[in-house]
């Protein structure tokens, strides 16, 4: 058995993982690059779930090459896959665009105002600068180049010939569906179910069976390009098929050996490429692992092609904040990059790094952002001073480095929070929110905005775009002075205590200790006592004031961190809203 050579990082899923792909690689493929791979389907917008799909294989193919192995990780691109449905929410589409359904994805029209040629290459464009971004390396294969340029026609004809054992291997699970039980929902693509929604015989997600018999590819249509088609004849000898359209009514004899316009059904097409790349590993959604499922048959019929099934883990459903499972059918389901917009791709890999794949977990589009990133700069701050747990070390190494190098990071990265808060205040204005960020620590002004981007950028696009209107923080133009007038003695006297000492605080840990500080000292207690020298109800007395200095600053009873407020208001705008 092959030495593997160990990892640099300490032992965690991604190292396991590239531990036994090396080896089975090895036993498969002594001396030749390993391959790794997904497979990503432009039907529509390309989610976050599908982002796993992608990860998963990345993350192991990085630390193959950290270790100085050759791999390809390939993405297949399905986009020879037929046009299911209209996806709903997605811009310029309306329901004219059904003409299209049973075309070929790069046979469909893109989106209106698209400067791409097709539905399947404007879905695909997005994915790839996304993955751009977060230092993914891939090689892409387009589906539709494949079949239509002829690669696999010596796999179409062997898949023909053999269509009696394929038949064989899917008749094992042809049964009917029980009354009440639900439909699969996969994860990552809809190839497996897209063959299931056309019409007659063309409905069979696993091939074409009539009068005729069995038959594991499927013509699109000569006439209108759709695959509402039914092979009705074929002679192993000569290689001629007739097929008939059930859309149109269009039929014709074409010979297979030199006829490129159709494709396996996807329970063939699969396992039929997973040994045409020498596939060794390759992650697949949860319901794969389901009888009958496109992994699991897959894992028979590709033996019929001389392969291996590859080896790879189950991957569980990634969640947004606030939301159900995510189908790519529907529209507005966020994107990759849609996360990148409000994060950095350092968080949305750690993400990623940090789970087990059979580990589902959520993307924060909601304040849940914020505790992130927190949590982020805490390992951060771990890994700098060598206090993090060595699975955690692991994962942040794969979050902010590829093989290649380190990905672009935030010079200064102030807690995302707190560029939150000034973005919110300052509303777009530059010069106002380099003023309040150089005020965060007096002692290290910032010497321009670009020291704190990108990451001030997400935080301010998430305002922008997540945080609605009647959340958002606008400071008073005058003083409520109606309440200023009611206060009581000992609310005024807390302003007083505040107002007092902005001066001397006027730093963002320096406030964060005044604004905590004036109930302790109101009741007698120094401003540095510590929680447990403190009654219960100092607490109390602290959210009191603090919502009496959020009514009277900007006029509800929450808002961002007060000392972030303070600053972002200006200390001589302060003493006026607190009636100075």
């Amino acid at each position: 058995m092959p030495i593997v050579a160990q990892s640099t990082e300490t032992t965690d899923w991604v190292s396991r993982f590239a531990d036994e792909v090396i080896e089975e690689s090895e036993r498969r493929a002594p001396g030749k690059p390993v391959v790794v791979a997904s497979g990503l389907s432009p039907s529509g917008p390309i989610h976050l779930g599908n982002l796993r799909e992608v990860m998963t294989p990345h993350l192991v193919a990085d630390e193959i090459r950290r270790r100085g192995r050759e791999v390809r990780h390939l993405i297949s691109w399905d986009d020879y896959d037929r046009y299911r449905k209209v996806p709903a929410g997605v811009a310029g589409v309306d329901e004219s665009w059904s003409e299209h359904i049973g075309k070929p994805l790069t046979s469909v029209p893109a989106p209106a105002g698209s400067p791409h040629p097709n539905w399947a290459e404007h879905f695909k464009a997005a994915m790839i600068e996304s993955l751009a971004e977060l230092g993914v390396e891939f090689d892409g294969i387009s589906q539709t180049a494949q079949y239509t340029s002829g690669v696999y026609r010596e796999q179409i004809l062997h898949a023909m010939r053999h269509r009696g054992d394929i038949d064989a291997v899917l008749a094992q699970y042809r049964t009917k569906p029980k009354a009440g039980k639900k439909p699969q929902q996969k994860p990552v693509d809809e190839a497996e179910i897209e063959a299931a929604e056309g019409s007659g015989a063309a409905a069979e997600d696993d091939g074409s069976s009539g009068s005729a018999g069995y038959f594991p590819y499927k013509p699109y249509c000569g006439n209108c390009e759709k695959d509402l088609t039914t092979v009705t004849s074929y002679d192993d000898n000569t290689t001629e098929l007739t097929y008939a359209c059930t859309a149109c009514g269009f039929s014709e004899t074409v010979r297979l050996n030199e006829f490129n316009r159709g494709k396996l059904v996807w329970k063939v097409d699969w396992p039929m490429r997973w040994a045409y790349e020498g596939v060794i590993f390759e992650p697949s959604g949860v319901d794969h692992s389901s009888p009958g499922s496109s992994f699991q048959v897959g894992g028979q019929i590709v033996g019929i092609f001389g392969g291996k099934q590859p080896i790879g883990p189950m991957y569980a459903f990634v969640g947004i904040s606030g939301m159900a499972k995510m189908s790519s059918s529907r529209g507005g389901v966020p994107t990759p990059a849609d996360a990148l917009k409000i994060m950095e791709p350092q968080l949305l890999r750690w993400l990623y790094a940090r789970r087990r794949p059979n580990q589902s977990f959520k993307i924060a589009f909601d304040q849940e952002i914020q505790r992130l990133y927190d949590e982020w700069d805490k390992l951060d701050a771990k890994v700098a001073d060598g206090s993090a747990l060595p699975a955690d070390v692991a994962a942040h190494s794969r979050a902010v480095r590829t093989a290649a190098g380190e990905l672009p990071a935030t010079p200064r990265p102030m807690p995302y929070r707190t560029l939150a808060s000034v973005a919110d205040i300052t509303a777009g204005h530059a010069d106002q929110a380099l003023r309040i960020l150089s005020e965060l620590d007096p002692d290290k002004p910032l010497g321009s905005l670009d020291e704190v981007r990108p990451r001030y950028d997400r935080a301010e696009a998430w305002i922008n775009t997540q945080v609605p209107a009647d959340q958002r923080t606008i400071v008073r133009e005058e003083p409520d002075a109606e309440l200023l007038k009611s206060l009581d003695e000992a609310s005024q006297r807390s302003i007083r205590l505040l107002l007092d000492g902005l001066a001397e605080h006027w730093s963002l840990d320096g406030l964060a200790h005044l604004v905590y500080g004036v109930p302790k000292v109101q009741a007698g207690f120094s401003a540095d006592a510590t929680p447990k020298e403190l009654p219960p109800e100092i607490k109390t007395a602290q959210r009191t004031f603090f919502a009496l200095l959020y009514h009277l600053l900007v006029g509800r009873d929450t808002g961002p961190r007060l000392p972030t407020l303070l600053l972002a208001v200006g200390q001589e705008r302060v003493r006026a809203l607190l009636g100075e």
